[in-house]
């Protein structure tokens, strides 16, 4: 199991994270809970309530839509992002391709550690905001 620090050292190289400072990155830490998962497993499902978002610490997640791989995740990535900040369901299914481990940012408590510390959301959203404007510049 990893310590705050090192969670702390983690969190501060994902993208979606990259505007909050270190201070706040250890209050995210300190919610953080490392899940582990063998291949074949299913961490969530195509239309389930959003209520995490997930950050691999080793391994390989595969994001379906029945056969259809719209992204693999690995070391470093996030996956459903969304779901700290909307209710609406899961757009694809999480499937475990490699045994993998992973820090899971449970939704409500997120909420809850926004209460006191505003700043992370920010940083979270600027995050967000550069990567929409990139996908729409893409398209343009």
């Amino acid at each position: 199991m990893l310590t705050i620090i090192e969670k702390v050292i983690f969190l501060q190289n994902i993208d979606v994270f990259s505007e909050v400072t270190t201070e706040h990155l250890a209050s995210l830490a300190d919610i953080a809970e490392e899940v582990s998962f063998i291949k074949g497993d299913v961490i969530y499902k195509e239309n389930d309530v959003s209520d995490a978002l997930y950050l691999v610490l080793d391994g390989k997640v595969r994001l379906h839509r029945g056969e259809q791989v719209i992204s693999t995740v690995g070391k470093m990535d996030a996956f459903g992002t969304w779901a700290l900040f909307d209710e609406e369901p899961r757009v694809v299914t999480a499937s475990v391709e490699e045994d993998a481990r992973l820090l899971r940012v449970d939704r409500d408590e997120f909420i809850d550690l926004l209460a006191d510390h505003v700043q992370i959301a920010q940083g979270v959203i600027k995050t967000v905001v550069k990567r929409l404007r990139g996908l729409v510049e893409r398209v343009a």
